[in-house]
């Protein structure tokens, strides 16, 4: 039976049921000094020196660094979106003549214990001068530095004849959208333990996530080190979604002291800093129109929006941007679109990817002018959706313009025959009716629902190391990353699918840059996708060499043999002469190996629904979520169990970015999301069970599995159901535009509500 489809139970989860898992404040060794990072506590000003002789006198200090120290450390570099002309806004590690955001690294501090370089840190005073912060995107540009805007770039996408759009247009429709900021919150904030190596002279970086290889890379540049002197490992990792595991100060910092001081160095984040310095997202401003014709059908979509960055462009360059600009359109044909992307920089933390960025803000922008256009023209949201659907007979579709560096060609779907699907699954009719009569019955309640286009599989490779030991283990070496998604788990049943092994003696390594020279890391939806294929065709290569082993041993022919369980066996006669795997590798000198590599120029795209189910209570301004459903076509599952947990996680966030989650800001800069009694997350209180249908009706064909991805399925429309399930509610189509919908926007919504409404 194959194992690709099967709801296999993670592999990876025993040592974290058990207590056993190793994440990076678990990491210590001995002589290790503990790194304390100075904060600006203003969110633009001159920094005109720091005072740091008291904190040098402290008898437990032993170094305390300014950007003096750390001078010829370059500026952290881009990773993504190489946009020329941006590499004045890169963060330097620690700063140097201006703060930019609260939080921002002015000085670190180094100590043998945690509390000692906390106390030291204390008596580190800056001197800064503060200066007016700018703070909303939106505004007029300003003087960055001399020379320099704070409009770092402007990102733009258009195909088609807009004008001649919208001057043919039987109605033009317009909105004003808003999407707060916010972030990923993983469980395990951010850690970096550097550790000298005294044997081989190598620098090891404990606590990487994400991308390990790529940050190898950035550290020896950024260092000096030959390529060979540093390596990053990961560990157990407490959640990612897209913020941990980029190279930030902190990493850079850590390492260079091990390289000065000569000891050990760790650096352990508490949740105040996490909440004012790791990577923010979300935040923007968009005017959108539509010109469309008297069925609804959108005939030209145009676009302006301007991107929150933060203070300073980090690894992720304006890929936010290029994503909302590129994935806007969605699953619609609109003949002439153009999309403009203002990236400003502010005197906020600074911004980076958040699962399915660009996506989200995209979908929450294009569902509410859909829905829009139908209250427009009296017509039903969903019969606009289907009449503006590209069609099956029309794929792939191409759009002419890329994202991330690759042409966008849509590469399979039937999006009509997916929510007709949806609908029927979830009783759509039902639910409408149940709706009805409980607003009969006075109760304020909402359907509300989005449609999504996703990217995943982004490229360019992905490289994979089978080995057969003697002993019957199997590993399974990939550049890959986990950060939970069950990279150990799927990598397993598709290596075990392709040998016709079992699970039991498989072993993937992952994150480890000594075990693998190159490796893309965990982003983008990808792993499944790239990491998936490569196994496939290591798999395949690994069986055959077994097979042909196996049949110089049995003198048979390959093709006569085939490998079940832990042996192979003559097919037409399986109680016959068999050998076990390990003593096949024995015999080949000790163990066999594939090596394997999977290329793609292009990105996978799945696609999906969201419907949300709402209630809202008139005198608390509470807005409970009493059912949320996902219908998603993934290509293919690997394992549907997954897929489904995957989505489940991503509509939990996908509730909080809607309702709770949002970085607010006073008029000086201060960020006044500090704690977590501020920054709301949803709690299992306001997560009801997520209801997922899952399809496979489009597998690629740009993979041998035929793979989509799915890590960000299930939080790409949530903003935009909730949001139509809120208007819904309230019978008031168009009445949300701006996230998340707190209890205080929601009364000011309630209070334009005519009286009988009340």
């Amino acid at each position: 039976m194959s194992l690709i489809g099967r709801s296999v139970k993670r592999l990876e989860d025993r040592p974290l049921l058990t207590g056993s898992g190793r994440f990076a404040a678990d990491i210590t060794v001995p002589g290790m000094l503990y790194m304390r990072i100075v904060r600006s506590p203003v969110a633009f000003g001159r920094l005109a020196g720091l005072r740091i002789a008291e904190a040098l006198a402290h008898p437990g200090a032993v170094a305390v660094w300014t950007a003096e120290d750390v001078a010829d450390i370059p500026p952290i570099g881009f990773r993504m979106t190489l946009v020329p002309g941006l590499e004045p806004y890169r963060q330097p590690i620690l700063a140097d003549g201006h703060v930019r955001f609260v939080g921002e690294p002015v000085a670190a501090v180094f100590a043998a214990d945690p509390y000692t370089a906390e106390d030291i840190a204390d008596l580190v005073a800056p001197e800064i001068e503060p200066l007016a912060p700018c703070l909303h995107p939106a505004a007029p540009p300003r003087e960055y530095a001399p020379g320099r805007s704070t409009e770092a770039t402007v990102i733009a996408k258009a195909y088609g004849d807009l004008d001649a759009a919208f001057a043919g247009a039987h109605a033009v429709v317009v909105l004003e959208l808003t999407i707060g900021r916010h972030s990923g919150v993983p469980l395990e904030t951010r850690g970096a333990i550097a550790v000298p190596e005294a044997d081989s002279g190598i620098l090891r970086l404990y606590g990487a996530a994400k991308v390990p290889h790529y940050n190898r890379q950035a550290l020896a540049a950024m260092l000096g080190l030959p390529l060979d002197r540093i390596h990053l490992h990961e560990g157990h990792v407490g959640g990612g979604f897209g913020i941990r595991g980029e190279l930030y100060p902190e990493d850079v910092l850590t390492c260079a002291a091990v390289m000065r001081l000569g000891r050990p160095v760790k650096w352990i984040e508490d949740r105040y800093e996490h909440l004012v310095a790791a990577n923010q997202s979300r935040g923007s401003v968009h005017r959108v129109r539509a010109a469309v014709d008297e069925h609804g059908l959108i005939v030209g979509l145009d676009d302006e929006f301007w991107f929150d960055q933060g203070a300073y462009l980090r690894t992720h360059g304006v890929v936010v941007a290029d994503l909302t600009c590129a994935m806007l359109p969605g699953p619609y044909v609109i003949p002439a679109y153009r999309s403009v992307g203002h990236v400003r920089l502010t005197n906020k933390t600074p911004c980076g990817t958040y699962r399915a960025p660009g996506r989200f803000e995209a979908s929450f922008v294009r569902e509410r002018l859909v829905d829009a256009i139908a209250d427009r023209l009296g017509l039903d949201p969903i019969v606009v959706r289907r009449r503006n659907f590209i069609a099956k007979t029309a794929m792939p579709f191409r759009r002419e313009f890329s994202a991330l560096g690759t042409e966008i060609v849509y590469d399979t779907g039937d999006y009509a025959g997916l929510l007709g699907k949806f609908l029927n699954r979830v009783g759509w009719e039902t639910l409408r009716a149940d709706v009805a009569r409980r607003r009969q019955a006075g109760e304020m309640i909402g359907l509300g629902l989005g449609f999504f286009v996703e990217k995943s599989g982004l490229g360019p490779f992905d490289d994979v190391r089978i080995t057969l030991g003697g002993d019957g283990a199997i590993e399974v070496i990939t550049g890959a990353a986990s950060v939970g998604q069950g990279v150990e788990t799927v990598m397993a049943q598709i290596c075990a699918d392709g040998l016709g092994t079992g699970l039991d003696h498989i072993r993937v390594i992952h994150g480890q840059t000594d075990r693998i020279a190159r490796g893309m890391g965990a982003f983008a939806s990808r792993v499944t996708v790239m990491t998936g294929a490569a196994v496939t065709i290591a798999a395949a290569k690994l069986r055959d060499r077994l097979l042909a082993e196996a049949g110089r041993l049995l003198q048979t022919a390959p093709d006569r043999l085939a490998v079940i369980g832990d042996r192979v066996v003559v097919c037409d006669a399986p109680s016959g002469p068999s050998l076990d795997l390990a003593a096949i590798a024995r015999s080949a000198g000790g163990e066999l190996t594939a090596d394997a590599t999977f290329t793609a120029e292009h990105m996978t795209y799945p696609y999906g629904v969201h419907l949300a189910q709402v209630r809202i209570e008139r005198d608390s301004c509470a807005i409970t979520v009493e059912r949320f459903f996902v219908g998603y076509d993934v290509g293919r599952a690997v394992n549907p169990m997954l897929v489904e947990g995957q989505i489940a996680g991503g509509a939990a966030q996908g509730i909080g970015a809607s309702l709770l989650e949002e970085f607010v800001h006073d008029a000086s800069g201060q960020p006044q999301s500090v704690t977590l009694a501020d920054y709301l997350m949803p709690t299992i209180s306001e997560i009801p069970t997520i209801e997922v249908a899952l399809f496979e009706d489009a597998p690629t064909p740009l993979n041998p599995l035929g793979v989509k991805g799915a890590g960000e399925a299930g939080i790409a429309a949530a903003g935009a159901a909730i949001a139509a399930a809120v208007d819904d509610a309230l019978g008031r189509p168009g009445a949300v535009r701006q996230l998340p919908i707190t209890p205080n926007r929601l009364h000011a919504l309630l209070a334009e509500l005519p009286a009988e409404q009340h």
